[in-house]
C-alpha cells in the first residue's frame, strides 16, 4: 500500500493538529529573524563569550523548575489554557526585554523569563498529540518543522535591516516586532484548538488537588520512567540533540564571524539555505525512509551531523563553499533525526501520564544540558572550534544510542507496530 503524501496528510488534518500546524509560522517568522544574530547582538552590547555561555546555563537551570512544574500546570489549567498563558509570558516578554537591553543583566533576565517556555513545551505537545492518530505523528511533526522553516524567506529582511541601520538598532526593532507576532500566534492557536479528551480527564482528576500531593506522586511516575529502557535511550538521544543545539545556537554565529571572517549580514543566507534544504528533504526523501528500520536513518542522520561539524571546523577563512556544504549536510541530517525522535518520545510515554512523564523527562534533559552552556563558553574563549569538537563527540554517542534503541531493546508492541 502506498504511503500518503505530506500534502494529503496536511489536507486531512483536523482539530488541534491542524490549528497548531497552521499557526506555527507565526512563531517561526520572528524567531528566524533574530536568532542568527542573537549572540553577536550580545557581543555588540558588551558581553563576552563566557557571559553568553553563563546566561545559557543559568536559563537552563531555571528551566529545570519550569519543566517540573510543567506537568502539574498542564494538568491543573488544561493543555489549552496553559499554552496560551505561558506562550505569551515565555516569548513576548523576553523579546521586549531584549529589545530594550543595555547590558548583561537585561539578557540574563530575558533568559530566565524565556525559561517558562518549558511549561509551554509540555502543554503544547499534549495539545498536539493526544487526539491525533499515532500513525500520522511523523508527518504531523514533519509539518511542524516545515511550518517553522518555510518562513526563512523573511530572514533576508534581517540582513537588509542590519545593513541599513547597523546591528544594534536593527535588532531592537526586530525584537519589538517579535514580541507582537509571538502574542498574535498565542491567541490564534488558542482560538483554533480545543481541550483534549485526556486534558479534560486530568482537569477533573486534579480539581482541588494540592501541589504537595502532585509532587508526592512524582515518585511513582519517576519509578515507572526508570523501568522503561526505550524511554531512557530516547532521553539519551534527546540529551545529545539538546546539548549540541545549545552549542550551535550560541556559538555558531561567533565562530563564522570572528574566526572565519564571514560578514554578520550574510548569516541570514545560511539560514535560508538550511531551511530550503530541510523542506525539500521532508517532501522528497522522508517519505522514502518510512520503510527503513528505525535505527538505520537515525544512525545515518547522526553520522551526517558529525561530518557537518568536521567540515565546519576545517573551513578556511571566508570559505563560503565548505560552510554551505556543512549547513546543507546538517539540514538533511536533522530532517532525518528530528521527526523520528519526536515520534519515539510520544510512543514510549504512557498516554495517561503524558504530562507528568514528559515533565520528568524534560527535567532530566535540562539538568544534564545546562552545564554545556558554560562549558561551551569556556571552550570558545580558548578556541572557537572547541565547542564543535564537543559536538562531534556527542554525535558519536548518538550513533551508538540509535543502534541500541533500534536493535537491542525489547520495545512495547504498540511502539513496534507504530514505528515506520
Amino acid at each position: 500500500m502506498s504511503q500518503p503524501s505530506l500534502f494529503s496528510v496536511l489536507k486531512n488534518l483536523k482539530g488541534n493538529a491542524r490549528g497548531l500546524v497552521m499557526t506555527e509560522p507565526l512563531w517561526g517568522i520572528p524567531y528566524n529573524l533574530y536568532m542568527p544574530y542573537a549572540s553577536i547582538y550580545m557581543l555588540a552590547l558588551g558581553l563576552n563569550d563566557q557571559q553568553i555561555g553563563l546566561i545559557a546555563s543559568i536559563s537552563w537551570g531555571f528551566q529545570v523548575v519550569m519543566a517540573l512544574l510543567g506537568g502539574i500546570i498542564t494538568d491543573k489549567l488544561g493543555r489549552r489554557n496553559a499554552t496560551l498563558i505561558f506562550e505569551l509570558f515565555s516569548w513576548s516578554v523576553p523579546a521586549l526585554i531584549s529589545a530594550l537591553a543595555q547590558n548583561f543583566w537585561f539578557f540574563l533576565i530575558a533568559g530566565i523569563v524565556n525559561s517558562v517556555w518549558r511549561i509551554v513545551h509540555n502543554s503544547w505537545s499534549c495539545l498536539l498529540v493526544e487526539d491525533t492518530n499515532p500513525d500520522d505523528l511523523v508527518d504531523v511533526y514533519a509539518w511542524i518543522y516545515i511550518a517553522g522553516l518555510v518562513v526563512a524567506v523573511f530572514t533576508p529582511l534581517a540582513a537588509l535591516l542590519i545593513k541599513t541601520f547597523s546591528l544594534v538598532p536593527a535588532m531592537r526593532g526586530i525584537y519589538f516586532f517579535a514580541a507582537a507576532v509571538f502574542a498574535t500566534k498565542a491567541f490564534a492557536a488558542y482560538a483554533l484548538t480545543e481541550e483534549t479528551q485526556q486534558g479534560k480527564v486530568r482537569l477533573r482528576e486534579t480539581r482541588g488537588q494540592s501541589l504537595f500531593s502532585f509532587v508526592k506522586e512524582y515518585r511513582q511516575v519517576a519509578s515507572d520512567l526508570l523501568k522503561s529502557t526505550p524511554t531512557l535511550l530516547t532521553m539519551g538521544i534527546m540529551l545529545i540533540l539538546s546539548a549540541s543545539g545549545m552549542v550551535n545556537s550560541n556559538f555558531w554565529g561567533i565562530l563564522v564571524t570572528e574566526k572565519l571572517d564571514i560578514q554578520p549580514e550574510n548569516l541570514a543566507y545560511f539560514q535560508i539555505v538550511r531551511s530550503i534544504i530541510m523542506i525539500l528533504f521532508f517532501f522528497v526523501v522522508l517519505p522514502r525512509l518510512r520503510r527503513l528500520p528505525f535505527k538505520l536513518p537515525m544512525m545515518i542522520g547522526f553520522l551526517g551531523l558529525l561530518i557537518s561539524e568536521v567540515i565546519l571546523i576545517t573551513s578556511p577563512v571566508r570559505g563560503y563553499a565548505p560552510l554551505f556544504i556543512s549547513v546543507i549536510l546538517s539540514a538533511c541530517s536533522y530532517a532525518v533525526v528530528g521527526p523520528r525522535l519526536d515520534q519515539m518520545v510520544v510512543l514510549t510515554v504512557d498516554a495517561k501520564e503524558r504530562a507528568r512523564i514528559q515533565s520528568l523527562m524534560f527535567v532530566v534533559i535540562i539538568l544534564l544540558t545546562s552545564p554545556f552552556g558554560w562549558i561551551s563558553g569556556v571552550l570558545s574563549a580558548q578556541n572557537k572550534i572547541l565547542p564543535f569538537i564537543l559536538n562531534i563527540c556527542l554525535f558519536s554517542f548518538g550513533i551508538l544510542l540509535s543502534l541500541l534503541l533500534g536493535t537491542r531493546v525489547a520495545r512495547p508492541a504498540a511502539v513496534e507496530e507504530a514505528l515506520p
